[in-house]
């Protein structure tokens, strides 16, 4: 490899680091601005306190269990070991696929007990927190699929691609934002 095309990677990865963060600070401001209304909103008379889910606490696991197997992913692609890494990437993805079923069973949990988006502020402020991360997630569950896709038809170069790597600060950025979001939900208001 010359120094040109070695030189042109790194600087693709930079670029690709770099827009990888701007869109995870806007992610984080978009949540920064749900959590202030949230805090400023439960002030009000009409706040009405809303248990949880149990599930949640099932879906907790999968994700953090999902950042384990993205990890074993990520190490194996570094490695060259590319069947592990779409077994691992596949097991990602069925984690993150639990998760958001997971996420809709608790919907339907609340939905049963005749809590609905409109039902109240406090109501309105957990679908749409919980929806939004969800949409998020999804972004997740889609690239790792894509990661697979390319890795088994041999477009997923160890040592050329950074893909893996990205992707893996998106998947943990995503489940470290649910246990923000499980701890606001739980602990504020």
């Amino acid at each position: 490899m010359t120094a040109a095309v070695s030189g042109a990677m790194a600087d693709r990865r930079q670029v690709n680091r770099l827009g990888l963060l701007v869109g995870l600070g806007g992610i984080t401001m978009l949540f920064a601005a749900f959590t202030s209304a949230y805090i400023v909103r439960s002030g009000g008379a009409d706040w009405v306190a809303l248990e949880l889910p149990p599930i949640l606490w099932l879906n907790t696991v999968l994700i953090a269990l999902s950042s384990g197997t993205l990890e074993a992913a990520r190490r194996a692609f570094r490695a060259g070991r590319l069947a592990s890494f779409r077994s691992w990437s596949a097991a990602t993805a069925a984690l993150g696929t639990g998760f958001l079923a997971g996420q809709y069973a608790g919907w339907l949990q609340l939905n049963e007990a005749g809590v609905f988006l409109q039902s109240h502020p406090k109501s309105s402020f957990f679908f749409v927190l919980t929806g939004v991360h969800g949409v998020h997630l999804v972004a997740g569950v889609i690239a790792l699929l894509a990661l697979f896709g390319l890795a088994a038809t041999g477009r997923l170069v160890p040592g050329r691609s950074d893909a893996p790597a990205l992707t893996a600060i998106y998947w943990h950025f995503t489940g470290g934002l649910w246990l923000y979001l499980l701890a606001v939900l739980s602990l504020l208001g």
